[in-house]
C-alpha cells in the first residue's frame, strides 16, 4: 500500500484513504444514499453537493480531486461508479456546477487505469423517500426519487491486480446466468465456452426437447379422435414432415443461443473461445485445439461446465442406431420400435415423442417402478395416464448389460439380467435404443488438482454458498463451482440459481440457495411437476424429528377450465406439517402442470403456510385454482398459534 494510506471500514466495506490535498477519502454508504445526512444536510453524503458546498467527507476538494488522489494510490484505490450523481433538488452535478462530463470521464480513466480486478460490489442503495436536502428544503425521494445515487464502492484487491473480477468457464444456463449478475454488480467479467454459448440446456436439452414435446402434443391431440369429438371438431389426415421437425428444434436451439450470447456481449462479458482449466490460484489457462493457449487471472473463478450423457459400462453407443439424448434431439430418423433404457425425465420425454410420432417404445428399468424418481402416487397416475394407454411396454428390475448397435442388416441388440441376481432374463432386438440413465458431471480435464481440489464420484465438492473445498474440506478462496458439475441439483434452472448465490456471496453477501424451492417438470402430455419431498421422504423426516405430516389432495376433475378444455385427467398433491403448517412438498399431474407448480415453489422460498395460502384469492375460471381447492382442503389443529385472525384489506 502507498505511504501515507489508511484503510479503513465503512458499511462493512474496507475502505482506502489517503492523504493530499483533496483530504482524507473515505466515502460512506450513508445519508439519502443509505444512511445518515452529511453536515448541511445534503443528501449526497460524503460527495460534494455544488450548491450546497458540502465537501467530499473528511476534506473540503471536489470529487475529481479525490479522484486524482485516488488514481495516485494504484496500489490500493478507491473506486465508485458514480455516473455523476447529482443532488437531485440542487439538479447540479457532483463535482461540477455545470457539467456532469468531469466526474464520468474521471472515473473512466480511474476504472481503466487504476482499479483494474477492483470488483464493484457493495451497492449503495438509492435515495431514501422522504430524505431531504437542507440546503434546497425538497425532498430526495417521491417523485424525483432516481437511480443516479447507485453507487458502487469496493476497495482493491490488497496489492494485486486482476485481468478480470470474474472468469467463468462454462457459458450454459448457469454461467450466463452468473455472468448477467455479475455486470449487474460492477464486476468485469469473462466466460469461456470451448463449444458453443447455451451448453446443455440450450443446444442438446432442455430447449430442443420442448420443441419436438411441442409437435408431439399437436400430433397427440390432431389423432386423438374421441377427444376433439368431444369438442365439435373434426380433424383427418394429420400427419408431420420428419426433417421439418428436426430443423424446428435446431431453430428453435440458434435462435436461443444468440439470444443468450447477445445478451452477455451487450452488457460487456466477455466471451473467450476456448476450453478452459485451472493453472492454480486465480489463473485459468484457455485454449482450442491447434491454437496457441493464452491465460487470464481473476479475483474470482466459477466453474459451470455442467454435465455429458452417463452411458453404464457394456453399452456400445454408435449414434445412429445406439444413441444418446445428444443424438436422440436431432431426430435423423423416427424408428418404428425404441428400446429406452431409464424411465426418468428424458426417458419419460422422449417416450410421448417417440410414442406421437408413431414409434412403439420399451422401457428398460433398473428399479422395481417405472418413474423412480416421482411421488409414488403420482408415478401410478403418470402410468395409467402415460404409459398404458400408448404403444408402450417396459421391463423392470432388470439392467440393459450389454447393448450392440444394429449393423450388416442386424438389430439392436439388447442383453438383459436381472438387477439383483445378475442373472440372464431376456434379449431384445429393436431398431433403436436410448440410453436415459442420467448426467455425469463434465470435470475432468479442469486442473482442479492444481487448487488442491478432488472430486467426488466427478462432482466437485462445494459449501452451501457454491464456495470449492479443497481435499481436506477447506475453502479454496476465490474459487466457486454451480450447476450439474456440483451435483447438489441437476436442472438448468438450479445451476442459474446458484450462479446467482455465488456472485452475492463473492461480494461479501451471505446467500444460500435453498433447494427445496427449487421446482422441476417433465415436459410430457399431460405435465408432471413438483417441489420439494415426496410423501415418503417426508414422512421418513417426521419420523426423524417427531411431528405429524397431514397430506392434500384434489383433482382436476373438479376444475372449470379444464373441463371446457376436455383435460380433467390429474391431480395435485401437498405434503405439510400437522404442527406448522409448512410445506414439505408439492406434485401436480395435469394440463400445464409445469407453470402451476411456481405458486408452491415461491410459497416455499417465501416461507409461506398452509393457513397462509388458504386466503390467497384466484381467478375464475383458471387452472391455478387447482391449488386454490388444494390449499383450502388441507386441514390444520384448530390452534390459535396456526389459524390466526387474518385481515382482509379491500
Amino acid at each position: 500500500m502507498a505511504a501515507g494510506a489508511a484503510t479503513t471500514v465503512v458499511g462493512g466495506v474496507a475502505m482506502v484513504g489517503a492523504s493530499g490535498a483533496a483530504g482524507s477519502i473515505s466515502f460512506k454508504a450513508t445519508s439519502g444514499i443509505g444512511g445518515n445526512r452529511s453536515p448541511d444536510g445534503c443528501a449526497l453524503d460524503g460527495v460534494k453537493c455544488a450548491r450546497a458546498s458540502s465537501s467530499l467527507a473528511g476534506g473540503g476538494g471536489t470529487l475529481a480531486a479525490a479522484a486524482a488522489a485516488a488514481f495516485r494510490l494504484r496500489s490500493s484505490p478507491v473506486i465508485s461508479r458514480v455516473n455523476c450523481a447529482k443532488c437531485v433538488r440542487h439538479r447540479v452535478s457532483v463535482g461540477s456546477s455545470s457539467s456532469s462530463s468531469s466526474c464520468g470521464s474521471a472515473f473512466s480513466s480511474l476504472r481503466s487505469e487504476a482499479f483494474r480486478g477492483t470488483p464493484l460490489c457493495a451497492p449503495v442503495e438509492a435515495a431514501e423517500e422522504g430524505r431531504r436536502c437542507a440546503r434546497a428544503k425538497g425532498t430526495a425521494g417521491g417523485r424525483e426519487k432516481k437511480s443516479i445515487y447507485r453507487l458502487h464502492v469496493a476497495a482493491a484487491a490488497a496489492g494485486e491486480s486482476f485481468d478480470y473480477d470474474l472468469v467463468i468457464i462454462g457459458a450454459g444456463v448457469g454461467g450466463h446466468g452468473a455472468a448477467l449478475h455479475a455486470v449487474e454488480q460492477g464486476l468485469k467479467t469473462a466466460i469461456i465456452e470451448g463449444d458453443i454459448v447455451g451448453g446443455t440446456c440450450v443446444n442438446r436439452g432442455c430447449v430442443p426437447s420442448k420443441a419436438l414435446l411441442a409437435v408431439s402434443g399437436r400430433m397427440r391431440e390432431l389423432r386423438d379422435e374421441q377427444h376433439l369429438k368431444a369438442l365439435g371438431i373434426h380433424v383427418s389426415g394429420a400427419g408431420y414432415d420428419r426433417q421439418l421437425v428436426a430443423d424446428h428444434a435446431q431453430n428453435l436451439a440458434t435462435k436461443i443461443r444468440n439470444n443468450l450470447a447477445n445478451s452477455m456481449t451487450a452488457l460487456g462479458v466477455e466471451i473467450l473461445t476456448g476450453t478452459g482449466s485451472l493453472q492454480g490460484p486465480h489463473r485459468v489457462k484457455y485454449g482450442k485445439v491447434g491454437y496457441p493457449d493464452k491465460q487470464v487471472t481473476a479475483k474470482n473463478i466459477i466453474i459451470a461446465t455442467g454435465s455429458v450423457p452417463f452411458v453404464p459400462p457394456g453399452i456400445e453407443i454408435d449414434g445412429k442406431s445406439v444413441l444418446t439424448s445428444d443424438h436422440a434431439l436431432k431426430l435423423e430418423r423416427v424408428p418404428d420400435w425404441v428400446a429406452i433404457v431409464g424411465s426418468g425425465y428424458i426417458g419419460l420425454e422422449f417416450s410421448d415423442v417417440y410414442t406421437a410420432l408413431g414409434s412403439e417404445v420399451t422401457f428398460v428399468e433398473a428399479l422395481e417402478t417405472l418413474m423412480p424418481g416421482f411421488d409414488p402416487e403420482i408415478g401410478r397416475m403418470a402410468q395409467r395416464l402415460l404409459i398404458n394407454p400408448r404403444k408402450i411396454d417396459y421391463h423392470t428390475g432388470v439392467f440393459a448389460k450389454k447393448i450392440t448397435p444394429a449393423k450388416d442388416g442386424n438389430p439392436v441388440v439388447i442383453e438383459l439380467i436381472d438387477a439383483k441376481t445378475k442373472e440372464d432374463v431376456d434379449t431384445l432386438y429393436v431398431d433403436a435404443a436410448l440410453i436415459a440413465t442420467g448426467r455425469a458431471p463434465y470435470t475432468k480435464g479442469l486442473g482442479l488438482s492444481n487448487a488442491g481440489v478432488e472430486t467426488q464420484r466427478g462432482f466437485v465438492p462445494v459449501d452451501s454458498r457454491m464456495r470449492v473445498l479443497d481435499k481436506d474440506g477447506e475453502v479454496v478462496p476465490g474459487l466457486y463451482c454451480i450447476g450439474d458439475a456440483n451435483g447438489k441439483l441437476m436442472l438448468a434452472h438450479a445451476a442459474s440459481a446458484q450462479g446467482i448465490s455465488a456472485v452475492e456471496n463473492m461480494c461479501g453477501r451471505d446467500h444460500e440457495v435453498n433447494h427445496l424451492a427449487v421446482p422441476a417438470a417433465c415436459f410430457t402430455h399431460p405435465e408432471i411437476s413438483f417441489v420439494g419431498l415426496t410423501e415418503p421422504q417426508a414422512r421418513s423426516k417426521a419420523e426423524e424429528e417427531g411431528f405429524a405430516v397431514g397430506v392434500a389432495k384434489t383433482s382436476f376433475k373438479a376444475n372449470s377450465k379444464a373441463l371446457a378444455e376436455n383435460e380433467g385427467e390429474g391431480m395435485a398433491k401437498v405434503i405439510y406439517r400437522m404442527d406448522t403448517g409448512d410445506i414439505l412438498g408439492l406434485h401436480i399431474i395435469g394440463l400445464h402442470a409445469a407453470d402451476l407448480i411456481h405458486e408452491a415453489s415461491n410459497a416455499i422460498a417465501l416461507g409461506q403456510r398452509i393457513q397462509d395460502l388458504k386466503f390467497a384469492v384466484h381467478a375464475h375460471p383458471t387452472l391455478s385454482e387447482v391449488l386454490d381447492e388444494l390449499f383450502k382442503h388441507a386441514k390444520l389443529p384448530q390452534k390459535e398459534s396456526l389459524l390466526e385472525p387474518q385481515t382482509v384489506v379491500a
